[in-house]
């Protein structure tokens, strides 16, 4: 039963293999990117973060408001309220950004690496999500113990993560790729 469970899984990952080979490359062309216009990406971090919360603040109150979910207009008021400080605060915000980036990064590493002992199941001796789980831990615990570094340099590391996640998530899915 568990060897048809595995083989099932084995198919399904190995279908989706250009889902991971996009994630790569999209990581790629936004590292390129950053390393091109340090400046201007991080003044576009900060302001798609504005909108990201202003759009979402708006999205919450009038589905809140609709529903009469007193929580959901809450939740919209508080988005449009961090957007709105985005706007009127970059530099706080690129600060604050600093320290969101870092913790997703940690999180998102401790969940590539629990989906790389889960992939050991599906694909033998498969490290790769498992390095890009530690790339991410360490890029984040640099930022938190680093955050004077500046935050240009802060984007050039954001960058070179990208690219280095990017060629990881494009190596694993030529090898997911290779199980069909």
């Amino acid at each position: 039963m568990e060897s048809s469970v595995l083989g099932g899984l084995r198919h399904i990952v190995a279908q989706h293999w250009w889902v991971m080979l996009l994630r790569g490359i999209v990581a790629i062309l936004f590292g390129v990117i950053a390393f091109l216009w340090p400046g201007l990406t991080l003044a576009s971090l900060v302001l798609l973060v504005g909108v990201a919360f202003l759009s979402d603040g708006i999205a919450s109150v009038a589905a809140g408001l609709r529903g009469r979910f007193w929580q959901s207009t809450l939740i919209g008021v508080v988005s449009i309220l961090a957007g709105l400080a985005t706007f009127f605060s970059p530099g706080l915000t690129a600060m604050a950004l600093l320290y969101v980036i870092a913790f997703w990064a940690i999180v998102r590493g401790v969940f590539e690496i629990l989906a790389a002992i889960e992939f050991r199941k599906v694909i033998e001796g498969e490290v790769l999500l498992g390095l890009a789980g530690l790339l991410s831990i360490a890029f984040g615990v640099f930022i938190i113990l680093n955050p004077g570094a500046g935050a240009l340099s802060i984007v050039w590391m954001l960058a070179i993560y990208a690219v280095l996640l990017g060629v990881t998530l494009v190596i694993l899915s030529f090898r997911l790729k290779s199980l069909a």
